[in-house]
This record gives structure tokens, sequence and C-alpha cells, in this order.
């Protein structure tokens, strides 16, 4: 997956820098050695930034449950986040940006004297092989334990079990891998929802209490009810899905920021419905496509 990094802000430095090589956070960052920082990632799409304030909101949630102060107002961060995107120069791209505890000490807690870290990376945003859409992914069931509930909706940068899964799930084969609860219910995949459309087509996703509230599953709930009644799918629900329900499915999608929405086909080798790319996924990523191009949901960024 080709990356490339066209602008950085660091509070450490006060400003934006352009060069690759400048782009560093300090050692003694409490993020980089103990993993207490946060992040959140926007899309770039056309010039526009895609749902910032949604991702904003989650954000400050993550920090409050983190114990992070802020750097400075949200309002200052939105601002640097847009002032950082128009120095890039690029059109089309992801914005990722972390929020940490600071630098000052190698110790379990963070400094007392410690300033929050705030930093944002403007990036040509991940891809994924074209056969993801037209032929869709292969997906197994993790041996790794899902996150307990504070860790699972908290947007913090230790991914560790998300990291093993989808090293486990590629090192078998697959794709990528679900995570399912003690108690036999769906749960997430490493850094993306999943989703299910039922044999009577109901669009049905997890709960969001041990799975991350993705900003992008969210909107394409929201905009899958413009779908019921035209064929597709006959209604939409939040609810604990059991694994023997979620097999049964007719369709299984993959849902996020930077795969938008994907088609399942295939778990622990068994397929999903007819084992191909079906009609209700690729209308939801026409929707959040759609969306992301000309929706209300959208921040003009400025010319440098």
């Amino acid at each position: 997956m080709a990356t490339f990094f066209t602008a950085f802000f660091s509070s450490q430095l006060g400003g934006v820098v352009t060069d690759p090589a400048l782009m560093v956070l300090p050692f003694d960052d409490h993020m980089v050695h103990r993993g207490h920082g946060i992040f959140d990632t926007a899309g770039l799409v056309n010039g526009r930034i895609y749902d910032l304030e949604a991702h904003l909101d989650r954000f400050l949630g993550s920090a409050e449950r983190s114990r992070l102060a802020l750097y400075g107002s949200r309002e200052r961060m939105r601002d640097i986040i847009i002032r950082t995107t128009t120095m890039s120069g690029l059109r089309d791209g992801s914005i990722r940006y972390w929020l940490t505890s600071g630098a000052g000490s190698l110790d379990l807690t963070p400094a007392p004297d410690a300033e929050p870290g705030f930093f944002v990376m403007i990036f040509g945003g991940l891809s994924y092989p074209d056969r993801w859409y037209t032929q869709g992914l292969r997906m197994m069931t993790t041996t790794y334990p899902i996150k307990p509930a504070l860790y699972a909706i908290t947007k913090a940068t230790n991914y560790l079990p998300n990291v093993l899964m989808q090293m486990e799930a590629k090192a078998a084969g697959f794709d990528n891998g679900i995570f399912i609860d003690e108690f036999g219910f769906v749960g997430e995949s490493s850094n993306m929802n999943v989703a299910f459309v039922t044999a009577d087509g109901v669009l049905r996703h997890p709960k969001f209490e041990r799975v991350l509230p993705g900003c992008t599953v969210l909107r394409v709930l929201d905009l899958a009810k413009s779908l019921v009644g035209k064929g597709l799918i006959t209604g939409v629900e939040v609810c604990d899905i059991p694994v023997a329900d979620a097999r049964a499915a007719r369709e299984m999608l993959l849902i996020g920021s930077s795969v938008k929405v994907a088609p399942i086909v295939e778990w622990d080798r068994q397929p999903i419905g007819t084992g191909t790319p079906g009609p209700a996924c690729a209308a939801l990523r026409a929707l959040l496509e759609e969306d992301m191009r000309s929706g209300d949901r959208l921040i003009d960024v400025p010319s440098a």
C-alpha cells in the first residue's frame, strides 16, 4: 500500500513541515513509549475534508476517556487540521491527527510538567487491492480476544490486538480477521467495522459496546435508510449478532474510512450468501462515495 506524506504539524516544533525527514516525534513522548495517546483520521476528497466534525466528536470522547488534556480548544485543533491540509497542497488523501500526554520522561505516568502533544499528518491515504471489491474478501475468526469495552470504544494508539489479528489472518492466507466476544456475538475487524444483510433483507450491525463507533459506518447506517423499500434492504438495526445468524446472512460487509464499503464473501472458508459480492454492498458504497463528493458534511480547504 503506497503512502506518501505531504505536510506535518507538530506542537513540538510549533508549526508545519513538508520535509518527511522532519516529521518526527520525541522518543520520550508518552505516546511513543507507553502508548498513551489517541488518534483519528478524516478523508480528503477533491480538496474538501469529509465528516471532520464527527471525527472530532469521537476524538474528544477518546481524549476524555484517556485522561488527556486538549491542545487548546476544539476550534484551535480544527483550525490546525485545516491549515495543515492547505499547506500540503494535496487534493485527495487522508488526514490523521494525534493527541498525546506529552514528552518529558520515560516513567509510566506523564511527566508532571508535560505539555499535550498534537500532531497532524496529511498523506496519500491507504489503498486496497481491486479484488477486494470485484471478488470480495476472505475472513477468519481470530484467536485473539476482543478488547474490553473501554478500550474498544476509545481510538487509542495501542492497537496490539488489532495488529496481531491481522498478522494472524494474513499468515493463514486470509485478508483479515473478526473478533468474537465471550458471549458468541460478532465484534469488529482489525480496523474496520463489519455489518450484515440478513436473509430477509435487514442491514444489521453489532452494538457499539465492544466495537469502535466508526464514523464511516455510522454514516453508512444513516444513508442506508434511503434504500429501504427499493428491494435492496428492508430495514436497519444495531443489535447483538450471534455468530450463527451472521454466517446465515446473504451479504457481509467491511466498512471503514479507507476501505469504504467492501464485500466479504467467505468467512472461515465458508461462503457468505452466494459467495460473490452482493447488490446491497454495491449500493451502499455508491451512496457513501456520492456523500463524500457532494454531501453536507464537507469542509472546503482554502488555497495555499
